[in-house]
């Protein structure tokens, strides 16, 4: 079954970095796409990146194009956001996501985690 969660959030200025991180501890770890959302204070959640079961393909919202980088440990049962040069509207609880097709990862896959606040503020 699959189990995601996350850890990684907090508070940092704006230009820092935070790394968040999502673990599943089910068997199938390898056959899932992964993802991450993100929903700001007041807004709909929205998609921010994804990544293919075999980390050959990724996309990314425009908005966080060359700031952000998703990346996976199949070996770990992991994936990882980096974030960096952060902004203040970059504020949201992230959540991991997670489904066994590709082309479900764009509007939300079946699986989510419990979310994780990142805040930037100074």
């Amino acid at each position: 079954q699959v189990q995601l969660v996350e850890s990684g959030g907090g508070m940092v200025q704006p230009g820092g970095s935070l790394k968040l991180s999502c673990v599943d501890s089910s068997r199938t770890f390898n056959k899932l796409s992964m993802g991450w959302f993100r929903q700001p204070p007041g807004k709909e959640r929205e998609f921010v990146a994804a990544i293919s079961f075999s980390g050959g393909s990724t996309s990314y919202a425009d908005s966080v194009k060359g700031r952000f980088t998703i990346s996976r440990d199949n070996a770990k049962k992991s994936v990882t956001l980096q974030m960096t040069s952060l902004k203040p509207e970059d504020t949201a609880v992230y959540y991991c996501n997670a489904d066994y097709t590709w082309i479900s990862m764009q509007r939300g896959g079946d699986y989510w985690g419990q979310g994780t606040q990142v805040t930037v503020s100074s």
